[in-house]
């Protein structure tokens, strides 16, 4: 019987920040158009700065469940985008997430597989009932791609965001536990009895 790992999937494995990964994540930064679609344009950043960011990020990893995890391949141990939760309130039983993926990277299924592995954590092991994630009305790519996964849309908030010199929408998704163990984990269910 081999080792399971519920940090892996087929593709990719979630982990935590290394220092070494500052250089990765500057390099990301630089992606203006990535870093619209992810939350906003932020002000130009120094290496520095992003290594300063990184310690601080890696300090506050896992308080009140809020994480922060770095996405890589399997096969050659790439750092291709990152996931954090936040917004965890143990007494509801909700939380949220934000997923960036280099552009490089996208399209290949690295985004879907880490938030199948984060939602597993979070639902199978933290207990947590559902999850809920705003998705920017301009980012169809990621409007189809949570749909894909199994997200059900919840609602729209209009202008609620502005970017590129207008104001846009943003939509409002949610999963449910049981919506995700019908749509989702009998795929890592097979993973996990597989190995």
């Amino acid at each position: 019987m081999s080792e399971f790992n519920i940090w892996e999937g087929e593709q990719v494995r979630l982990r935590a920040l290394e220092p070494g990964d500052a250089e990765r994540f500057h390099k990301f930064d630089q992606d203006t158009e990535s870093a619209r679609n992810g939350a906003r344009i932020e002000l130009p950043r120094s290496l520095e700065g992003t290594k300063q960011w990184l310690e601080e990020t890696s300090r506050r990893n896992g308080q009140d469940d809020s994480f922060y995890f770095v996405i890589e391949t399997l096969e050659r141990g790439e750092l291709v985008g990152s996931i954090n939760t936040f917004n965890c309130n143990r007494r509801s039983g909700t939380f949220s997430y934000g997923i960036g993926v280099g552009r490089e990277y996208s399209g290949h299924g690295y985004a879907k597989e880490a938030i199948r592995l984060v939602l597993r954590f979070f639902f199978c092991e933290l207990n947590y009932q559902k999850v809920n994630v705003g998705v920017y009305s301009f980012n169809d790519r990621s409007l189809q791609m949570h749909l894909a996964v199994g997200f059900q849309q919840e609602g729209r908030l209009r202008r609620m965001v502005y970017s590129d010199g207008q104001h846009y929408d943003v939509f409002m998704l949610g999963m449910t536990r049981e919506e995700f163990d019908q749509q989702v984990f009998p795929e890592l269910r097979q993973l996990t009895h597989s190995a």
